[in-house]
């Protein structure tokens, strides 16, 4: 999805979490979430929460969306692309990726996308970048330095759809995708290690900034969780998260099964977005009720409240 910030998958891909920037002359824009409905009257969508000038909005019917928000919004998979075109205008799909650093990660990347793609990687040290053109069937390798002006001019930087800086050097990714930008890439994307470099750049030329790390802490958190929950997500840097639990019980032993979404005790800023029951796709009503074993997808604005939706999903007797 190109225009998206952040795109997190739940209960095996079938439900999506986007993250998108509102832009200047989006449909929506300067309009009520209640019109969401009108524009796409076939697609089930809830907006989970809206970032404004770095501060979290608790969206209603009423909550009239700005250029430039920051939107979280869940949907089915097949939906996401339709909810997009609400909130942006859509670009045209990636052709031309071209990968600088050709690490684990960014050999794993040209082998998963060099299908579909076209892909040039670019790698400094002659032996890696011998070992991945013989590994490599459809990309193209290019020894040398990323941050090479003459080599990304020569590469036709300028006809890029996206450039990946992906070294293990934070420096180096910075500069690359800087000088990328600036030498005519349509998007580019950093990998950053250091958190505190993420929101530097990300208010600069660096259109999305990752970090390893919340990925990684998202799979780590899902096992120390209480409570049945199978995936956590961290959101916006570490300050919000989206997670996925699984309601157990019945409605003598849980404080959620059996319950419509309106008469459970949600801790503030949090909102259920979603519930996935077996194949099928719910988006969360006030009048949604929850049954053992749905797929429960939540998201919080504030993580310091994780331990009571945690404490939701326990089932116990403790509740009785």
């Amino acid at each position: 999805h190109p225009n998206a910030l952040q795109v997190l998958d739940f209960a095996e891909g079938k439900v999506q979490l986007v993250a998108v920037k509102a832009f200047h002359g989006g449909l929506l824009v300067g309009h009520p979430l209640r019109d969401l409905r009108k524009h796409i009257p076939k697609t089930e969508t809830r907006v989970a929460a809206i970032f404004r000038d770095g501060h979290p909005i608790t969206p209603t019917g009423d909550t009239t969306i700005q250029a430039d928000d920051e939107v979280f919004f869940i949907a089915a998979t097949k939906d996401i692309r339709a909810v997009m075109g609400e909130l942006r205008r859509l670009e045209k799909p990636y052709k031309r990726i071209m990968l600088a650093g050709g690490g684990n990660i960014g050999a794993r990347l040209a082998k998963a996308l060099e299908n579909d793609y076209q892909i040039k990687l670019i790698e400094a040290n002659p032996e890696r970048a011998e070992f991945l053109s013989e590994e490599l069937s459809n990309s193209i390798v290019l020894l040398g330095d990323v941050a090479n002006e003459e080599l990304l001019l020569e590469e036709e930087i300028d006809k890029v759809d996206l450039f990946c800086a992906l070294t293990n050097d934070d420096e180096a990714n910075i500069l690359s995708a800087m000088l990328a930008k600036r030498l005519g890439a349509s998007k580019v994307l950093s990998l950053i290690n250091r958190a505190a470099y993420v929101d530097l750049v990300e208010s600069g030329s660096i259109d999305i900034a990752l970090s390893p790390q919340q990925a990684t802490i998202g799979s780590l958190l899902a096992h120390i969780r209480r409570g049945d929950i199978v995936a956590v997500h961290s959101l916006r840097r570490g300050a919000a998260e989206a997670l996925e639990a699984i309601a157990h019980g019945d409605s003598s032993s849980s404080v959620v099964v059996g319950r419509r979404i309106d008469e459970i005790d949600l801790p503030p800023g949090t909102t259920i977005g979603a519930i996935v029951r077996g194949e099928e796709v719910i988006i969360a009503k006030d009048d949604t009720l929850i049954e053992s074993e749905d797929h429960v997808i939540l998201f919080l604005v504030n993580k310091r409240y994780i331990k009571e939706v945690e404490r939701l999903f326990q089932v116990g007797f403790t509740f009785f």
